[in-house]
Parts: structure tokens; C-alpha cells; sequence
């Protein structure tokens, strides 16, 4: 891709939360295809084959009084990806147990060494719904117990799944970026049990799992949460984030629907994941 050329677009953004959320989702649809969250808003990068005059008039958050949101854009040849993401990625290391770092930073002593090149994809662990989720994945069991990764990004909650004994793993993202990244990362870490998807919900019909992580946006766990409970064997773990502590309500409700209970909550910087049991 090195050949590519891209349209940058600079969106500063205010307040950031949560419409910078919402604003990376809604270009997302349009056809953008990777994100940097900045201090002021977000870079969002499309192809120029993708592009056209008329390309932001669907983001309809650009419409909203809530959000102040202005943009400037201009084109990119030969974007060295690596180069973007290096320079602001730093290893961290969550519950003194589990690091996730880039191939150049020095191995640490961790029981869990994730090596990722996230290449713009979501989920590095810096974010508090990554972060919160490789949480979860450390304190329960997954030894022997087959897993879904929905929305995998970098893959990097499938990757420990494994490391945790889990097995299989299906790891799937309907974003072709990310499942490329995270054939790779995969690749990277030595897994050996884990299936990397293109696609959406469509693709569980007829698969069964003990455990889903689901870490997307709300709308889309609200939109396919019947799918993830049918995918679910009896006595199943579901694991969702993505979402604000202010909708805990709708997604509890959701869930409820299909006889799910939740059971335990983690909260970061208005964040939250969610334990249901089945």
C-alpha cells in the first residue's frame, strides 16, 4: 500500500466524548478506513480512489447543535502507517500481568506478552474499553473454553483469550484493515488456535461459543445482541464494551431480553464493560 495515495481529513472536535465516537463510527460507514484520535478532535484517512466532493454529507453529527465540529483536509501520498502509530505508541502493561507492546519495545517480564503493529487498527489497550476488557479476560477462566472476539480490531483480546488456554478462537471484524492486522498479529503472538474473520454478525449463524467479547459501539450491540445470544452455549459468558455509563441501561434492557443477567461492572473515564451470564 505504499503506492496508495489517501485525503486526510483534520476534525476538531468539542466537547471530544461523544462525538468523537460517534463522528470516527458515522466515516466509518462512509468508506474511511483508518483513525488517530488527537488531542483535538480526530485524523481520518480515506482513500482517494474512495473519495469523492460529496463524501461528508451523510455524517449526519456534522448537522448537530450539541457538537462544534470543524474539519480541513488535503492529500497524502505514500502515508508510512507505522510512522503515525510509533510515535505515540508506548507499551502498557495491565494488572501487572498482561503487556501489550510493539516488536521494537524491550520484552518485559509479564506472565501475558502481546506483540502488536495495530497499523491504525482499533485496540491497542490504551483505549479504556480495550483496557477494561483485557481486564476481564485476565481475571476469569478461559482455559479449554471457545471464544469469540467480535469486532477484534488488532486482534488483541483474541490473542490473550489464547494465551489463557482458550480454544478455538474466532476473531472477526467486518473492517477489511483490521482483519488483515489482525492476521498478522496473530501470526506475530505463535496463536495457533484462532480463526480471523471479514464480516459481521451474518457469519454466527450456527456457530457456538462458551465465551463472546464483544468490544463495538452501541448501536451495533444493541442491532445484533440476538445473534450473540444465540451463538451463546448454556451457563455462556458475555463480555460487551464500546459504551458509556450512561447507556448501561439500554444495553442491561437489551440483554434482558434474551434471559442475560448482569452480573459485574468495570468503569474508566465514563467508560464501562459489562458481565452477563447466561
Amino acid at each position: 500500500m505504499s503506492n496508495t495515495i489517501y485525503i486526510g481529513y483534520e476534525f476538531k472536535v468539542s466537547p471530544l466524548q461523544p462525538a468523537t465516537e460517534i463522528l470516527i463510527a458515522e466515516l466509518g460507514y462512509a468508506g474511511f478506513e483508518s483513525f488517530v484520535e488527537t488531542d483535538e478532535g480526530v485524523t481520518a484517512y480515506i482513500q482517494k480512489d474512495e473519495w469523492h466532493d460529496a463524501i461528508l454529507e451523510d455524517i449526519q453529527i456534522l448537522d448537530s447543535d450539541e457538537f462544534e465540529i470543524s474539519f480541513t483536509f488535503n492529500e497524502i501520498e505514500q502515508v508510512n502507517w507505522n510512522q503515525e502509530w510509533e510515535k505515540n505508541f508506548n507499551p502498557i502493561v495491565v494488572e501487572n500481568l498482561c503487556s501489550v507492546r510493539a516488536p521494537f519495545h524491550e520484552k518485559p517480564t509479564t506472565k501475558y506478552d502481546i506483540v502488536i503493529e495495530p497499523k491504525m487498527s482499533f485496540g491497542t489497550g490504551h483505549h479504556e474499553t480495550t483496557h477494561m476488557m483485557i481486564q476481564y479476560i485476565l481475571k476469569n477462566d478461559f482455559e479449554g473454553k471457545s471464544v469469540l472476539d467480535m469486532g477484534c480490531g488488532t486482534g488483541v483480546l483474541a490473542i490473550l483469550a489464547e494465551m489463557k488456554g482458550a480454544n478455538p478462537v474466532d476473531a472477526i471484524d467486518y473492517d477489511n484493515w483490521c482483519y488483515l492486522n489482525s492476521l498478522e498479529n496473530v501470526a506475530r503472538n505463535n496463536c495457533k488456535h484462532i480463526t480471523v474473520l471479514e464480516g459481521d454478525a451474518n457469519l454466527l449463524v450456527d456457530r457456538k461459543y462458551d465465551v463472546i467479547i464483544a468490544n463495538i459501539n452501541r448501536n451495533i450491540l444493541l442491532n445484533d445482541m440476538e445473534q450473540y445470544t444465540k451463538c451463546l452455549n448454556p451457563n455462556g459468558v458475555l463480555f460487551l464494551s464500546g459504551f458509556y455509563v450512561d447507556d448501561i441501561p439500554i444495553i442491561e434492557a437489551e440483554c434482558n431480553k434474551f434471559q442475560l443477567n448482569l452480573v459485574e461492572s468495570i468503569e474508566k473515564n465514563q467508560w464501562v464493560a459489562l458481565k452477563f451470564l447466561n
